[in-house]
């Protein structure tokens, strides 16, 4: 061996390990540690106030002018392509928008003023903190985001579905989403936020309560995406031909009523079927149950701008509906599933700022930033400027103007003058002058006189009120189910004072007995009194905040497995997929194989699945029919016993008929009010049908403990 090779393994340094060394100290001069740093901007400048964007008066519009909010926006908006930033996950369908009745009193735009015309929309659900990939039944914020092809151009609507959010000015969305997001030094944990960094901030963010609470509660993992509400989160106007201008928060309230998961269920289904709420959207649509929802207003007279116990421009709180009720004013119906996922779900862009003559902005300071953010993000996301010519973001409206050129033109511009006014092309296309129902836009005229300041409104100030009105408008199933959700949350984080300050600061000052219970799961002290004096409301609840409260009472669209296996009742299982039918409900007949089943009789059965390959984590309850063969295989089948134990947890309606009863006494459960047995399918139907309208069984919660499942 030569010497040179001795001593490269002896650990020498030769001269190619110093060349080495070299670049590698090169690039460490790129690491940075902010430990012991002042806050500065890409430039160098230091920063003196992070928390909130540059305006005219505490109240007032945010200026065009900051530079430190736009710097951090505009990086943020970019960080990540081609996926979007924030809600990558997501399903979308068409359908169309009706008003039931001409509402030109309340607003000169087009869409809300015939009760004859159909405007057409896409609408798109997503999760906000996963990736693509992640899946559909994680507790998160659901994104319900729609566009309004209207004859005066597109409106778009972009909500969620939780009526709140967790910051009140938008200079801190890019921080709130850096926090939410998996940890930068593993990408751990994936579409979740049961992690240190989250609750880090939010602990430290005290305007978060209200939502976190909402997104602890069983908002946070609905049963599909035909069952959640909507919100337009902030406050609107609406503008009338007059130019009389009223505040608006809008609102969408599904048909079939407002379900959700079970955390056992949701994290269960998460396994068996990732794509859970896409098929069962996707499904439902093609199947002709097309999904509903009455779009409704709260609407605030201007005069009425501050009598409120919060103020109107803070995200962070709701009007609560018995303080101004909702107002229907038309329906919004999916009728129609997409040809392309990428060419119209994933291409599809919304932005706030896509509004109409007849509809304005408040001073909101989250809803000002958004208007600047989601343009600039869909510019890095779609590759440039000419994003709109997209087919699904096309407005049905003509579009004329001097844009020109940019990456991905389509359009092919026959005029000579790209610039206004011009007198080559006789001047047009021109300026439409403001007038009642064809003219252009025109801006609510706000009368502004402020400072320009970096500061938060006062009547922004109160950040537990709302969330303890939340809590106490919850059931108590709903309000354990808040304790558990913090409890597991919580028991994710390592850092035991970001333990400490959510229960002790935030949690305490919601609700003690809440902040006491979570303790108790956590193993810390609990809290004896809130760190800031409680705000008493003018009301201790809100029943339209609770879900029990939110059903439909009818079982249109619900899915119910019909177990079946060689030797059963064909009477029992025809009819009840009759019975079902004649519902607008949807019966699965699941043998033990995705083979055919011999009945009793001797013929035949179809099966549209096997019992493991659609589990009960799938569907919204469960009916055995009767059988003495069938009944006894079910009383030997692990998967059968399994799949009736996990419905009965999941706090399912479940029904046996016939000779499968006596699977009661084999699986030693207790009848109740949603657990129904009968000689024959029409001696429990009508209670089964009941107790699938119910959702959930919850005066079964303290029997479900010793279940096996």
């Amino acid at each position: 061996m030569s010497n040179s090779k001795k001593s490269e393994l002896a650990g020498t340094d030769t001269p190619d390990r110093a060349n080495t060394s070299q670049k590698q100290e090169q690039l460490e001069q790129f690491r940075s540690d902010a430990t012991g740093q002042a806050l500065r901007t890409n430039q160098g400048v230091k920063i003196a106030d992070n928390q909130n964007t540059l305006k005219a008066g505490a109240r007032g519009p945010s200026l065009l002018e900051d530079f430190i909010m736009r710097e951090k926006i505009t990086h943020f908006d970019h960080e990540r392509i081609p996926e979007r930033i924030v809600h990558a996950r997501g399903a979308g369908a068409h359908g169309y928008f009706q008003v039931y009745e001409c509402q030109s009193e309340l607003t000169k735009a087009a869409l809300f003023q015939d009760p004859g015309q159909k405007t057409p929309i896409f609408v798109r659900f997503s999760t906000v903190q996963g990736p693509r990939g992640s899946g559909d039944t994680v507790r998160d914020v659901r994104g319900f985001a729609i566009k309004f092809y209207t004859d005066e151009g597109n409106w778009d609507l972009v909500g969620n579905n939780m009526p709140v959010f967790f910051i009140q000015d938008a200079i801190k969305f890019p921080d709130f989403v850096h926090a939410v997001k998996p940890e930068p030094h593993n990408e751990i944990p994936t579409g979740g936020s049961a992690h240190d960094t989250f609750w880090d901030f939010v602990s430290l963010v005290p305007e978060s309560a209200h939502m976190v609470l909402w997104t602890m509660s069983d908002r946070a993992i609905p049963v599909n995406f035909r069952s959640i509400q909507g919100f337009g989160i902030h406050t609107f106007r609406l503008i009338n031909a007059e130019g009389k201008a009223r505040f608006v928060k809008f609102h969408l309230k599904p048909l079939q009523g407002v379900r959700s998961l079970v955390w056992d269920e949701a994290q269960k289904l998460a396994g068996k079927d990732t794509d859970a709420h896409r098929r069962d959207l996707w499904e439902a649509i093609e199947s002709g149950d097309y999904p509903e929802w009455e779009f409704g207003v709260q609407i605030v007279e201007e005069e009425d701008e501050h009598k409120f116990e919060f103020d109107l421009l803070d995200p962070t709180k709701i009007i609560p509906e018995e303080i101004v009720p909702v107002t229907p004013i038309g329906k919004l119906v999916l009728n129609r599933n997409p040809d392309s996922f990428f060419a119209e779900t994933e291409q599809v862009a919304f932005c706030p700022a896509h509004i109409v003559p007849g509809i304005d902005f408040s001073n909101d300071p989250l809803l000002q930033g958004r208007l600047f953010s989601y343009t600039d993000t869909q510019i890095s996301r779609l590759g440039g400027p000419n994003f709109h010519e997209i087919p699904i973001n096309r407005p049905l409206a003509p579009n004329h103007n001097g844009q020109r050129d940019a990456q991905h033109r389509i359009t092919i511009d026959k005029g000579r003058a790209s610039y206004e006014p011009n007198s080559i092309d006789g001047g047009w296309p021109k300026e439409t002058p403001p007038g009642a129902q064809d003219g252009g836009f025109e801006t609510y005229h706000e009368r502004i006189d402020a400072y320009k300041i970096r500061e938060r409104s006062t009547s922004f100030s109160d950040h537990f009120s709302q969330a303890t009105l939340f809590y106490n408008s919850l059931s108590e199933a709903e309000q354990q189910h808040v304790i558990d959700a913090y409890s597991f949350e919580l028991g994710k984080v390592e850092r035991l004072w970001i333990r400490e300050r959510q229960v002790n600061e935030i949690l305490a000052n919601i609700d003690l007995e809440l902040a006491a219970k979570v303790a108790a799961n956590l193993g810390l002290p609990a809290p004896t009194a809130p760190t800031v004096p409680p705000k008493k409301l003018s009301i201790d609840k809100s029943p339209a905040l609770s879900q029990v409260n939110l059903l439909s009472g009818k079982i249109k669209g619900f899915k119910v497995a019909i177990l079946v296996a060689d030797g059963v009742n064909a009477d029992d299982v025809q009819t009840i997929q009759q019975a079902l039918k004649a519902e607008g409900a949807h019966a699965k007949v699941l043998g033990p194989t995705s083979a055919p089943v011999q009945t009793a009789d001797g013929k035949t059965l179809e099966v549209d699945a096997s019992a493991d390959g659609l589990p009960s984590v799938a569907l919204d309850a469960v009916f055995v029919p009767g059988g003495a063969e069938a009944a006894k295989a079910f009383a030997s089948s692990g998967t059968a016993k399994h799949y009736l134990y996990e419905a009965y947890k999941h706090l399912k309606a479940i029904a046996l008929v016939g000779e499968a009863k006596d699977l009661l006494s084999v699986l030693q459960l207790d009848p109740d009010a949603g657990l129904l047995s009968g000689s024959d399918t029409k001696a429990v139907q009508k209670d089964f049908f009941t107790a699938i309208a119910q959702h959930r069984v919850w005066a079964r919660i303290p029997k479900i403990k010793s279940i096996p499942a």
